[in-house]
């Protein structure tokens, strides 16, 4: 029986964030003329914003910093200039991942490519922007996979994580049911989001979310496994955990316990 694989991106594909957003966003701080640069510490914070766009206008909530760059004071004229920052932050990023810098995580391309060959929809499901989504895709996946893997992202939905909107639109436009979904998540946020969605879902915590718990979760590693990196079984649900790598079959049974669960 086909099924639907479902990505998220940012963390699941490749560990985009240390080395691909946070770097992006200080080099946009640097050009625009801003006094600030995050930290690791402090961006790891920012991450339960869910969007970029919505983590640069959480800036202008300290009015005494927006007074003295001269930053527009109505909601407006921030909503246009920080759209102007995100977009000028995504080309960075883009810049970032054509330089091969951010490896694709162990696993994802084997286990998407099995999926499509056993005549599963593979897709990458992410409100960050359209075209980061699209470049990390092409980087990740093998040339002819990456043309027929489908991507949901941008502000293809108004609603971000912790909302399911993104998975939900998803799985209409695949015209698959959430009970033939399997959706590969990495943080607390996006494992709410795929449950609220009724998908089951694989937690593969990546480095800004290996101290969130996953209770929710049937089946919780630190990678998906490949030949050169078996994965490491951090907490599971199932009768039979996965050996190195995570697979169709695994996939199966956690729709089959998750289907249990919410029976």
């Amino acid at each position: 029986m086909t099924g639907a694989l479902l990505f998220d991106c940012d963390g699941v594909l490749a560990e985009t964030e240390r080395d691909g957003h946070l770097v992006a966003f200080n080099s946009l701080f640097g050009e625009v003329g801003l006094d600030l640069r995050w930290s690791a510490q402090e961006y790891a914070g920012l991450l339960r914003i869910a969007g970029g766009k919505e983590r640069l206008l959480s800036l202008f909530a300290d009015e005494a910093w927006v007074s003295r760059h001269g930053l527009p004071g109505d909601r407006r004229g921030q909503e246009r200039l920080v759209a102007l920052w995100h977009r000028r932050k995504t080309e960075i990023f883009l810049e970032l991942v054509g330089s091969g810098a951010l490896p694709a995580r162990p696993g994802v391309a084997r286990l998407a490519v099995e999926a499509r060959e056993a005549g599963w929809d593979v897709a990458v499901a992410s409100t960050a922007a359209t075209a980061s989504v699209r470049a990390i895709a092409h980087h990740v996946f093998p040339p002819a996979l990456a043309e027929v893997v489908r991507v949901f992202a941008g502000d293809v939905v108004p609603a971000k994580k912790p909302a399911p909107d993104i998975y939900t639109h998803a799985l209409a436009e695949l015209g698959h049911s959430p009970a033939r979904a399997c959706i590969i998540e990495d943080s607390r946020q996006g494992l709410r989001a795929a449950h609220a969605a009724r998908g089951a879902v694989i937690v593969t915590p990546s480095e800004f979310n290996l101290g969130d718990d996953f209770p929710e979760a049937a089946l919780v590693v630190d990678c998906l496994g490949d030949e050169a990196r078996p994965l490491r079984v951090l907490a599971s649900r199932l009768a039979r955990p996965p050996g190195s790598m995570v697979t169709v079959e695994t996939c199966e049974t956690v729709m089959a316990v998750d289907r249990g669960t919410k029976q």
